[in-house]
């Protein structure tokens, strides 16, 4: 459908005589919507982040704890989850029935080191020594394991052996658990 340019000056003129006086557009001001939409995406971006961890770790029911301890900075988070054992939001074995399949151990059923999961966080640790400056290493690296409360001891002893292997080198570790709050009366 095309309009010759009076037909096109007449519904204009209808559309501006339809504009009580006084309230003439001139323009249209985005700024408010530019900010409001910076907000957003901030906050989806922030989400995103979250919940890809929550995703890891969703299953996850902390115990109690009544320390305070702050967590160390740099140091890698390891998640046992019901279905899979993730290093830093990557799932590196998978676990079934709360134990790892003999296949992914060393040793069959039986073995306590589990080597997929020694060698990524050699790889993780071979990275942090490569790209930081040596005075920022901390002086005994520290892994942060998040596990159920219903995680058999097996299945922890397997991931304490295996990141205390040689090629990945942690000698520290953290269990992180929830803090429990004391009733006030």
């Amino acid at each position: 459908m095309s309009f010759t340019a009076a037909q096109a000056r007449s519904i204009i003129r209808k559309a501006v005589k339809r504009v009580p006086e006084g309230e003439e557009i001139t323009h249209l001001n985005i700024m408010p919507m530019m900010d409001m939409m910076t907000i957003l995406l901030v906050a989806f971006i922030f989400q995103a982040a979250v919940s890809a961890t929550q995703l890891s770790a969703g299953a996850v029911t902390l115990p109690r704890s009544l320390s305070d301890e702050p967590l160390p900075e740099g140091a890698f988070t390891v998640i046992i989850t019901k279905t899979g054992i993730v290093v830093d939001g990557k799932p590196v074995v998978a676990v079934k029935d709360g134990n790892i399949d003999a296949s992914d151990l060393e040793g069959g059923s039986m073995g306590y080191n589990i080597p997929k999961l020694a060698s990524f966080l050699s790889a993780l640790r071979q990275e942090e020594l490569r790209t930081k400056v040596p005075g920022e290493l901390p002086a005994v690296p520290e892994l942060l394991i998040i596990a159920d409360r219903t995680t058999p001891f097996l299945l922890l002893t397997r991931v304490l052996f295996s990141a205390k292997q040689k090629e990945a080198g942690y000698r520290r570790f953290r269990l992180i658990v929830q803090k429990h709050y004391a009733p006030t009366k």
